[in-house]
């Protein structure tokens, strides 16, 4: 049974940094790709970065990059992300996600806060 969980959220001024885990099981972990998403109150969820199986292509929405980094351990079956310089409009819950065998699959989320 494929589950994710997400840990590291909280609560930080603007210009802080959190780095959130996503800790992966039940599936082959190093042949996936994984993602994470994330939604503020009031909108749509919105993709957030992309890291290949073998971290061999990332990617990210305009609106995080140069700011986060999605990286992963594969002998930990866990991804990251690190984000930096945060803003408000950082504010959000996070998601990591991962498609396997045509099936998406989210995990429970963490709360990220950025206030003064």
């Amino acid at each position: 049974q494929v589950q994710l969980v997400e840990s590291g959220g909280g609560w930080v001024q603007p210009g802080g940094s959190l780095r959130l885990s996503c800790a992966a099981s039940g599936f082959t972990f190093s042949k996936n790709s994984m993602k994470w998403y994330r939604q503020a109150p009031g909108k749509e969820r919105e993709w957030v970065a992309l890291i290949t199986s073998a971290s061999g292509w990332l990617n990210y929405a305009d609106s995080v990059k140069d700011r986060f980094i999605i990286s992963r351990d594969n002998a930990k079956s866990t991804v990251y992300l690190q984000m930096n310089s945060l803003k408000p409009e950082d504010t959000a819950v996070y998601y990591c996600n991962c498609v396997v065998d045509n099936t998406n699959y989210w995990g429970q989320g963490t709360q990220v806060t950025v206030s003064s």
